[in-house]
């Protein structure tokens, strides 16, 4: 619990003002008594009852000042709200090793259905955009609403050579920040499969100044600050090809974007023939930790279909929901609020005035 406006809590010094009037008044009023020829009569006709009824309303009172005076303060506290953010981009690995086996049925197979189940697990009004990497990047579905659009294209992925995280990474980015300028990590694909680039896109080197390219240079920011968009990226290999991938986590950071980093498939590896070659897919998981560290992200590792589905559900909570700093005045402007009617209420019932 903290408070905002940390000044008005010296209002609190009244609290004991205010008791030390209640007690002066009490005194005073015990004082007037004893003018009565026979104090017996008085205290018999107040009763024991009556004597700590008259103390209930003023106490009341005081409680109801304290929770008015904090909630001027205003009050914030840690609390768990539904996300703010609007944006989910999945970048997924279409490299050839995706076809290994040691995951039933398949890799890409598994994977394939656990990102289904996210995006059916995601609340309506949350936006899924589709990155396939493998050698290069591909847009394959632009941020949408539409489920079915999401998943048809899951289906049509394809696999391919090489495996470029950064160009992912990247990829993801310039589909959140269209108008910006990032490195040229490959054309665009729609829904059609055409090469199209979003409006506003260009390319730059990551080392190249953004002056250079014609454009004033990004201004980082705290990494993880940016609430609207995050990745969540799965891969099952090493960076063979393309931008180098702890720059482009960089980028990401710089840009306050969290990365969610996924490692799937056996440490060991497994070999994987594809298109006549015979390869072993190693996870490089230093590289996907760094990514997440850097971003504020998470790293994960799923070795099966069924830790795959987990981590993809842990997540989905963490992204339905977040932690934010909330400010709780208006709790503290009810219950005094509540207290201050049952002190007059009670005060009313019992003595037939308000205090």
């Amino acid at each position: 619990m903290t408070f905002i406006w940390t000044e008005m809590l010296w209002l609190l010094l009244l609290l004991p003002v205010l008791a030390g009037l209640y007690i002066f008044l009490l005194r005073r009023r015990k004082k007037m008594a004893l003018r009565y020829a026979n104090l017996s009569i008085v205290k018999q006709a107040v009763g024991a009852r009556g004597r700590w009824r008259r103390h209930v309303p003023p106490a009341l009172f005081l409680i109801a000042m304290t929770a008015l005076i904090l909630a001027v303060a205003r009050p914030a506290a840690v609390m768990t709200l539904a996300s703010s953010r609007a944006t989910v981009i999945l970048a997924m690995d279409t490299s050839g090793s995706m076809r290994a086996e040691d995951v039933e049925p398949t890799r890409i197979e598994a994977a394939q259905a656990a990102a289904r189940q996210f995006i059916a697990d995601q609340p309506g009004n949350v936006q899924i955009g589709i990155v396939s990497f493998a050698s290069s990047a591909v847009l394959v579905q632009q941020p949408t609403i539409d489920r079915e659009a999401l998943y048809g294209a899951i289906d049509r992925f394809q696999l391919r050579h090489g495996t470029a995280v950064g160009s992912g990474v990247l990829m993801s980015l310039a589909t959140i920040f269209p108008e910006e300028r990032f490195e040229s990590v490959s054309e665009f694909s729609g829904s059609s499969g055409q090469a199209a680039r979003p409006p506003g896109y260009s390319s730059r080197s990551l080392d190249e100044p953004a002056a250079a390219a014609d454009a004033p240079p990004h201004e980082p920011v705290e990494p993880g600050s940016y609430d609207n968009a995050v990745i969540i990226l799965l891969t099952d290999g090493a960076t063979t090809t393309g931008p180098d991938p702890i720059k482009a986590g960089q980028t990401a950071a710089d840009y306050g974007v969290r990365v969610f980093t996924v490692g799937f498939g056996s440490p060991s590896g497994e070999i994987v023939n594809y298109a006549g070659r015979s390869m072993r897919a190693h996870l490089d998981a230093d590289s996907l930790k760094n990514i997440a560290e850097t971003t504020r992200g998470q790293y994960f590792e799923a070795r099966t279909s069924d830790d795959l589905t987990d981590v993809y559900r842990s997540m989905s909570s963490q992204l339905i929901t977040e932690k934010k700093l909330t400010e709780v005045s208006f709790i503290f402007a009810g219950v005094g609020a509540l207290f201050a009617l049952a002190a007059a209420g009670l005060s009313t019932l019992w003595f037939n005035r308000v205090f």
